[in-house]
């Protein structure tokens, strides 16, 4: 095993802390997701590749379905591909792109 993967799956209490945390790995585009179209709009806007559930606030039948919704939706490309560069740029900390401290 090489250790890597494509998407992963991550649940918390809400899936809020999990998501932040995970965004903190180079490479993670991380989205709590409490309900489909969230899940669609982060796969299809965002290009999204880790999902994070909220195991209190999530059932077990609704969490199943964000879970096939997310993995089963693709990318749509297009005008959306320049979102995910930008925050590829961010992540790379270019100039032009940084985010000053608070």
């Amino acid at each position: 095993m090489s250790g890597t993967a494509e998407r992963g799956i991550l649940v918390c209490g809400t899936g809020i802390g999990m998501a932040i945390a995970a965004n903190k790995v180079p490479g993670v585009r991380a989205a709590s997701c409490a309900d489909t179209y969230t899940a669609r709009m982060a796969r299809e806007h965002n290009d999204t590749n880790v999902l994070a559930l909220g195991a209190r606030v999530t059932g077990n039948e609704d969490a199943i379905e964000i879970v096939r919704v997310w993995l089963e939706t693709g990318f749509a490309g297009d005008r959306h591909a320049r979102r995910v560069e930008k925050l590829a740029a961010i992540e790379r900390k270019e100039p032009r792109w940084h985010v000053p401290a608070h």
